[in-house]
C-alpha cells in the first residue's frame, strides 16, 4: 500500500504517494531518464530492461487516475529534494523542488515535460546531493539512485570529463546493462559545451549560486526570501567550489 506524502506548500488538490519502492526496478530508472532527458520510445531491451516492464512503468508514472509518485532525497541541514510526477488529465510534468520545514515555501529547482524549466543543479551540487544522506531521513539513501533521480536537473558548462563515467556507473548499479550504460550516459549528458552551456556563479547578493541559462528557475537564488541563516545553511548543504565529492566506485 502506498504511503501518502503531505507537502503543505505544494498543491493541495492532488494526492501524493511515497514511491521510493520503484527505485528497486531497473524499468523505473530507464523510464525516468528517458522520459525526462531522452526518447521514451526507445527500445528497452538493449538496456537490459524487459519491454513489457518498461511500458508498464511508463504508464504507471504518467497515470492521472492514481496518486502522483513522489521520490525524495534528504540531505544535510534537514533539507529534502522532492521529485514529483505531476499527472494532469492533459499534461505530465516531473517537478523538482527543495523543501525545509522551517521555510514556509519551496525552492524550485525546475521541471521536465510540457512546461520545461531547467537546469536546476550544477555538477558539484548534484554530487553533494547524491552523497549527502541525512541520517534518519526518508527517501532514497543509495548515492547512485540519488544521482539518477536528480540527473534531469543537471546543466553545467564546467562539467568534468569524469562525469560520463560517474553517470555510467550509476546506471549500471541501478540495473542498466553495463555494456549499454556508457552509451546511455553519453546520450543523456550530451556533448560538452564549455562556450555556450549554463554557467553557475555566486554573486554578492547570496552565497547560493545562480545560473546563466534563461530557462532556469535558478536565475535568482534558490528559495529566495528565506532568512540569511537559512540561506547560509542551504548553501553549505549544496556544497561549495567546483569540486564535489565523489560517488563510491562499485
Amino acid at each position: 500500500m502506498s504511503i501518502g506524502v503531505h507537502i503543505p506548500e505544494y498543491l493541495q488538490d492532488c494526492e501524493l504517494a511515497a514511491s521510493e519502492n520503484l527505485a528497486k526496478d531497473p524499468a523505473f530508472w530507464l523510464a525516468h531518464v528517458l522520459l525526462t532527458m531522452g526518447d521514451p520510445g526507445e527500445p528497452a531491451e538493449p538496456y537490459g530492461v524487459d519491454a513489457s516492464a518498461y511500458d508498464a512503468m511508463v504508464d504507471r508514472l504518467g497515470d492521472p487516475e492514481r496518486p502522483w509518485p513522489v521520490l525524495r532525497v534528504c540531505f544535510d541541514g534537514g533539507h529534502t529534494v522532492h521529485a514529483v510526477y505531476a499527472n494532469w488529465e492533459d499534461e505530465n510534468n516531473v517537478e523538482f523542488f527543495v523543501r525545509h520545514p522551517g521555510w514556509g515555501r519551496l525552492g524550485h529547482l525546475g521541471q521536465c515535460g510540457a512546461d520545461e524549466a531547467r537546469p536546476g543543479l550544477s555538477w558539484p551540487e548534484l554530487l553533494a546531493l547524491a552523497t549527502g544522506t541525512r541520517e534518519g531521513g526518508e527517501g532514497l539513501t543509495d548515492p547512485s539512485e540519488r544521482l539518477l533521480l536528480l540527473l534531469p536537473m543537471l546543466g553545467d558548462a564546467d562539467m568534468p570529463g569524469e562525469a560520463y563515467g560517474t553517470v555510467a556507473r550509476a546506471l549500471s548499479h541501478c540495473g542498466i546493462r553495463p555494456e549499454a550504460a556508457g552509451a546511455l550516459a553519453a546520450m543523456l549528458l550530451g556533448e560538452p559545451d564549455p562556450a555556450g552551456g549554463p554557467r553557475w556563479t555566486v554573486t554578492g547578493d547570496s552565497p547560493i549560486a545562480v545560473c546563466s541559462s534563461p530557462y532556469s528557475p535558478r536565475r535568482v537564488p534558490l528559495a529566495l526570501g528565506i532568512t540569511p541563516d537559512q540561506t547560509q545553511a542551504l548553501a553549505a548543504a549544496l556544497g561549495s567550489g567546483r569540486n564535489g565529492p565523489a560517488l563510491p566506485r562499485r
